[in-house]
């Protein structure tokens, strides 16, 4: 009986999910359904999206959209199906990602907002959720940013989430669940798991350190004190660092009158035990660790809402810098269900990364199999001309002696 009702709850949660946006990309009409912001930057400093399956792909049929500039900032946003508030429902956001460059230094996140301007839209256009790659140098980590109205800010997780740098594709998805609870996870694994509130700095602490309350003046908290029955022996301080070595010997061709006087090498004295300090012992008025006592916070607000991390989400967008061109957006999902982005996941990034890993390595090996076959054909070039050259010096050498 337990069984069934598991089961029907599921089947219910499965047909009251909602999908707010979906895109593929796998048509020319992604364009009408994605607008670049015109007045966010000049027109030379936008790069331009590509529209392709890359490099190596499963299907080349399966397109996505692809930074194809160099040094240029990348906008581009598109309207959800209707706006999203995800009270009483997990929030749920993924995208594919594809580096095909060696990335250097560029973002890679996708951004959740509310109502705009979408010519506008840039790096300063307020936004909810900021989540995906960024890659620089050495800072690569996987964002994932909320912006939270009572502290006006734009919160990063307090640790870095890792982010993947190889060639392939990877899909990203981060949850949030009505419980406060968060979920990131590459290729449908979590990578990082827990509670909202204790991953990133949205209220005060519950409680804080009373303010009127001070560490007793005689309190003792020193667990070891130096042993008052312990003495320096007598002559301790007589004891040198170094002796003449006892064991060496003037050598018999030594002259006292041109070698000077022989002195022994001097050694390490083994009796020499440094400088010397007193025995500490356990401190017979050790308190143990004074614990400053906690009192409520007044300043401490309660957030019930805290999982509320889209209010009237209704658009949806990219706002890059790109050193090095080259990365690939696709399969990109925002939804009110887990298992609908995880089935997305599996019919997407599943289906194909056989296929892809297939054709890159098929590349890889014809690349590093077209590199040997040329290095001996460059060395023999190396070798002719170094002959040329002897020959050359030779009749010169030869023309000379005539």
């Amino acid at each position: 009986m337990i069984y069934a009702v598991s089961v029907l709850a599921c089947v219910i949660a499965t047909a009251n999910a909602k999908v707010y946006f979906k895109e593929n990309f796998n048509d020319e009409g992604w364009k009408s359904r994605w607008a670049i912001p015109t007045d966010w930057k000049a027109e030379s400093d936008l790069g331009e999206w590509a529209h392709t399956a890359g490099e190596h792909y499963a299907d080349s049929s399966d397109k996505g959209i692809k930074t194809s500039e160099d040094a240029r900032f990348y906008g581009l946003s598109a309207k959800l199906n209707e706006a999203f508030t995800n009270t009483d429902k997990p929030l749920v956001l993924q995208m594919s990602v594809k580096h095909e460059q060696s990335m250097d230094c560029g973002g890679a996140y996708i951004k959740l907002l509310g109502d705009m301007d979408q010519s506008k839209f840039g790096g300063d256009t307020p936004y909810q959720v900021m989540f995906g790659p960024d890659i620089c140098g050495s800072t690569k980590r996987t964002h994932a940013i909320f912006n939270y109205p009572p502290k006006n800010e734009n919160l990063l997780i307090k640790n870095d989430v890792r982010v993947e740098t190889d060639k392939l594709t990877h899909v990203y998805t981060m949850i949030v669940n009505p419980d406060n609870s968060f979920d990131i996870l590459i290729d449908n694994e979590s990578v990082r798991s827990g509670n909202l509130n204790e991953a990133w700095d949205f209220l005060l602490p519950a409680e804080i350190k009373d303010p009127a309350v001070s560490k007793p003046a005689d309190w003792v908290d020193a667990k070891k004190v130096v042993d008052p029955e312990d003495v320096k022996p007598e002559g301790y301080d007589d004891i040198a660092e170094e002796i003449a070595d006892p064991e060496a010997a003037k050598p018999d061709d030594w002259d006292d009158e041109e070698d000077g006087e022989w002195e022994a090498p001097m050694i390490d004295n083994p009796e020499f035990k440094g400088a010397w300090k007193a025995k500490m012992i356990d401190n017979p008025e050790y308190k143990g660790e004074w614990e400053h006592p906690v009192i409520p916070n007044p300043d401490y607000i309660e957030d019930k809402e805290l999982y509320v991390r889209c209010k009237d989400c209704t658009h949806i967008g990219f706002e890059l810098w790109q050193v090095k061109s080259g990365t690939i957006f696709d399969d990109i999902l925002v939804t009110d269900s887990i298992e609908e982005a995880r089935e997305y996941a599996e019919a997407t990034w599943g289906a194909k990364k056989a296929g892809e890993k297939a054709m890159f390595d098929e590349k890889e090996a014809a690349a590093a199999a077209a590199a040997q076959a040329s290095a001996p054909a460059d060395e023999e070039m190396e070798g002719g001309a170094e002959a040329d050259a002897y020959d050359e010096d030779e009749e010169s050498e030869a023309n000379d002696e005539l």
